[in-house]
């Protein structure tokens, strides 16, 4: 993919005509597809693509085509000279862009991580001969990811990694059901095996009567899932520059130094430790670490170039969105296997579904609990819980209400396969709260 992406933007470079500058953009993969029902695979299938963005610059005015690749050396070349032959033909009918930036100073970086990916009829075999009898739906997706940046500065960057995810959930009857993943770059029988089995063993607590309880307020635990589910709703315009810059990011108060988070609450994008590329698209390389949150104090935001270019600061590569592609968040001294000693009586969330801002001003957030969600006491689960409403804010749940976040951290993969797979990962710890609020 690498030599394909390179030699078709000198290609396409070498299609250019006075002061115009090129950007462009390489996404592909190769992966293996797999999905279950009931312990059985359903629908096996692998794809092969690859689609490369050209961004055409002159002056101030910019526009941009995307193409797939057919990987036909001819035909790609041809589809490339045609698409930078329309981009010189729109040019000139576009408007100046006010807030165009891009990389101008040549910072070349190259990442290829090889990881140790499963034969698929292998990881079938563990998975199906771990489920057992059980009623096991999911996907499992591996293999190789790559991006690419070329520009006609002489900029080249190049990313390639290898990563699979094995996302599940274990039904009963109904919606009674447990879910849980598996991801990673050096996939583990064993390992694999084991979080099925933690999720079977689950699943024998939802043939007991559902428990319900009352709205109100509740000691509550949840799993790295769940906090994972939380943080990237925060992830929306919460750490963005732009957001902040215009006052409507979700974390407002913390950023104006007018709330605090917990001081054992720390969050920053660390790409250095991700599965994202360590440049954007308009070739300015990301640093290893941003801090976002430290100690519960505000420390920084993601910084698009186009932020940068309207508020006359410095970009930090990050993308149009400004939201995190490799969240990290410190662990702390719980150790996970005491979890529910800690909570002692309240809610053990395995998940939470369906979330949204119920008054984004304040970090107010909303969703439901569902898969895996237990009614604990004396430290044992004692029912599944029937599904509830909570309502509460981040200043609550991650701080005057935290108590602790588990030692170990949970690492994530976005199972997302709109158009590609994701690279987008959290790496997170579980979270004891003492008190969340649920209305109904």
């Amino acid at each position: 993919m690498k030599e394909l992406f390179f030699e078709l933007a000198a290609h396409a470079i070498g299609q250019l005509r006075g002061e115009q500058v090129l950007l462009a953009n390489f996404a592909g993969e190769t992966s293996d597809f797999v999905r279950f029902n009931r312990a059985r695979v359903r629908q096996p299938m692998t794809v092969a693509q690859a689609y490369l963005s050209l961004t055409l610059i002159e002056g101030r005015r910019r526009a941009t085509f995307r193409l797939a690749l057919t990987r036909d050396a001819r035909a790609d070349r041809d589809a490339v000279a045609q698409a930078v032959r329309a981009l010189q033909d729109e040019l000139p009918t576009l408007p100046e862009d006010p807030y165009l930036l891009y990389a101008t100073e040549v910072r070349d970086t190259e990442r290829t991580a090889a990881g140790r990916l499963p034969e698929p009829a292998a990881a079938l075999q563990t998975i199906v001969g771990a489920a057992g009898d059980s009623d096991l739906v999911g996907i499992f997706a591996s293999g190789r990811i790559a991006r690419g940046f070329a520009n006609s500065l002489g900029q080249r960057n190049w990313h390639e990694v290898d990563c699979f995810n094995f996302e599940w959930s274990l039904y009963h009857a109904g919606d009674k059901a447990v879910k849980s993943a598996y991801a990673g770059e050096h996939w583990d029988d064993a390992e694999a095996v084991r979080r099925i089995e933690v999720t079977r063993a689950q699943l024998a607590y939802m043939v007991r009567p559902p428990k319900r309880i009352e709205p109100g307020t509740y000691r509550a635990y949840l799993a790295p899932a769940a906090v994972d589910e939380l943080l990237w709703m925060l992830n929306w315009g919460g750490v963005s520059g732009k957001a902040q810059r215009t006052k409507q990011s979700a974390l407002q108060r913390l950023v104006d130094g007018e709330a605090r988070l917990s001081p054992r609450f720390s969050l920053r994008e660390n790409t250095a430790a991700g599965l994202a590329p360590a440049f954007d698209e308009a070739g300015f390389v990301k640093p290893a670490r941003v801090e976002l949150i430290a100690g519960g104090l505000h420390a920084g935001a993601l910084v698009s170039p186009r932020t940068a270019r309207e508020y006359g600061i410095a970009a930090n590569g990050a993308n149009d969105d400004e939201a995190m592609c490799s969240l990290d968040v410190d662990g702390g001294d719980l150790p996970a296997a005491d979890a529910l000693a800690a909570l002692g009586t309240g809610v053990f969330i395995g998940n939470l579904w369906y979330l949204n801002y119920s008054d984004r001003p304040n970090g107010r957030i909303t969703g439901l609990t569902r898969f895996g969600t237990f009614w604990v006491e004396a430290g044992r689960i004692v029912a599944p819980l029937a599904v509830m409403r909570f309502d509460d804010t981040l200043y609550r749940m991650l701080g005057d209400n935290l108590i602790d976040l588990t030692r170990e951290r949970e690492w994530i993969l976005n199972s997302g396969t709109y158009e590609q797979r994701s690279v987008e990962t959290s790496r997170v710890p579980g979270a004891l709260l003492a008190a969340l609020t649920f209305t109904l």
